[in-house]
């Protein structure tokens, strides 16, 4: 759940408003250029090569996907995770975003350098993107100098958590008895591990029946899950999976905080066979191909805020929608 706050967003007309101005570079020659000069200076010399390079580099279809997936897109909770120096270039002409975006990005990640560009919108073109490369290059050359940043800070880390649980597992036991149950949990421990393994997953712990697993990447936790769910199906049995992505400490090889504590609770309301996930997991994969269906905001045990989670319904690289 998102707290910090960020005047700056845009409602459903904006959105719409914006894509249709941007599909306009699709239209005729006066409307096309019109859309080329709302998205930054372009030298008159430039505006036809500038032009061809926009239609070329996507279709309608694509843009107006893209600018879906950005809508999507919610990031604020894990900028202070960034650790890497970091450059935020923002051009001063720049008529659709505003500079106080750029300033509040840098102002929530640590490392975080802020550039303003004189006479550069939301887009560099031609020969004023030459400034973009020669800002990259200074900072680069600059944290070289510096020695890179800081390896001394291995404490904090931002990480995906998984974790699983088999409901019902007490009854299961009761029924199959105690060998049978230790042989099944020995295929579920298998092919858990075996997962993790594919999906470069690191198994932090296992309880009982229980794995907590941490990942690099949100999209393959959730491919992992869904990969671990479909699987113990096929052992007869269901297992309940929750994700959260955030901040972590670090202990040796061990992860702690309140990320963790939410991707437990996550797990503890995901229905038998189902991946469940908070809406930071969601925001983070938009684009992916990735189908999740609103469960709507839950109070979590011990958490101070509501969080909105989603199931994962379908993904067109592990399983298709139901």
């Amino acid at each position: 759940m998102v707290t910090c706050h960020y005047p700056w967003g845009s409602t459903e007309e904006e959105y719409e408003r914006d894509l249709e101005r941007d599909l306009k570079v699709f239209g005729s020659a006066e409307q096309a250029h019109a859309a080329v000069r709302a998205l930054g200076h372009v030298e008159a010399d430039e505006a036809e090569s500038n032009l061809s390079i926009l239609r070329l580099s996507t279709s309608p279809g694509r843009l107006e996907a893209l600018h879906r997936m950005n809508k999507e897109i919610d990031v604020r909770h894990v900028l202070p995770a960034v650790r890497a120096p970091t450059l935020i270039l923002h051009g001063s002409d720049d008529t659709l975003v505003p500079v106080e975006v750029a300033r509040f990005m840098a102002s929530q990640i640590p490392t975080a350098r802020v550039v303003e560009l004189p006479g550069i919108g939301h887009l560099a073109f031609g020969r004023t993107a030459m400034r973009i490369v020669e800002e990259t290059e200074l900072f680069l050359t600059d944290v070289r100098k510096a020695g890179g940043w800081d390896e001394q800070e291995p404490d904090r880390t931002l990480a995906t958590v998984l974790f699983t649980d088999i409901p019902g597992s007490t009854a299961k036991a009761e029924e199959l008895g105690d060998r049978a149950w230790r042989e099944l949990l020995e295929h579920h421990h298998a092919l858990i591990r075996r997962q993790l393994l594919r999906h470069r997953g690191s198994e932090l712990d296992v309880a009982g029946d229980g794995f907590f697993a941490r990942f690099d990447g949100p999209a393959r936790a959730i491919r992992c899950a869904c990969a671990i769910s479909d699987g113990i199906r096929e052992l007869g049995l269901e297992v309940r999976i929750g994700l959260h992505t955030g901040e972590c400490g670090m202990v040796g090889d061990k992860i702690s905080g309140i990320a963790v504590h939410i991707g437990a609770r996550v797990a503890a309301l995901a229905e038998p066979g189902e991946v469940l996930v908070s809406s930071t997991v969601k925001e983070l994969v938009a684009g992916s191909g990735i189908e999740f269906q609103d469960r709507g905001e839950h109070q979590l045990k011990g958490i101070s805020e509501a969080w909105r989670l989603f199931a994962v319904v379908g993904d067109p690289l592990v399983r298709s929608s139901p």
